[in-house]
């Protein structure tokens, strides 16, 4: 394969994953009326699913409760949220040197890499400290080795383009 055409797939992964960041991070503001989404359709039922999942329901609920009182009463812990909005959309603004040029930069795909890879100890470490399920413990590690997945791909493809320039 040509330098060309693996520039092009390396470009394509990156921006991949890069709106991935994006999104992660923008969906981090409106917390509270996603969570307040989620107990209507998992706690109120009203896609008659509740009985599916039935501790999700506990969950999605003991979770609303919690992020109704707190932004009732101390909002400005939610900041601690937009923080992490504010971090994803930074990162994924990194991202834009190895997408002009993957060959110099790629040591930002690697630093994204091992993002990816400390998503696994820290959820493992501090889900149990903080009450969280298993489930939900996985769910979020799953984004770290989904995450993974790309940024491997397109680090092999830039070792390719290095060999053949």
């Amino acid at each position: 394969m040509n330098a060309q055409r693996l520039r092009r797939r390396v470009r394509v992964l990156l921006i991949l994953f890069g709106l991935g960041l994006l999104a992660s991070g923008i969906t981090a503001l409106p917390l509270q009326w996603e969570v307040d989404v989620l107990r209507r359709i998992f706690v109120d039922d009203v896609l008659g699913i509740a009985h599916v999942i039935p501790g999700l329901s506990d969950w999605i609920a003991y979770v609303h409760r919690g992020l109704t009182e707190m932004y009732r009463a101390y909002p400005f812990i939610a900041y601690g949220t937009d923080w992490l909005a504010f971090a994803h959309v930074v990162i994924a603004i990194a991202f834009l040197g190895p997408i002009r040029d993957p060959v110099r930069n790629v040591w930002v795909i690697e630093f994204g890499m091992i993002a990816c890879l400390l998503v696994i100890p820290f959820a493992v470490s501090l889900g149990p400290m903080r009450g969280i399920p298993l489930g939900w413990q996985i769910l979020d590690m799953s984004f770290g080795v989904i995450g993974l997945a790309p940024l491997w791909w397109a680090r092999r493809m830039v070792y390719q383009m290095m060999r053949i320039a």
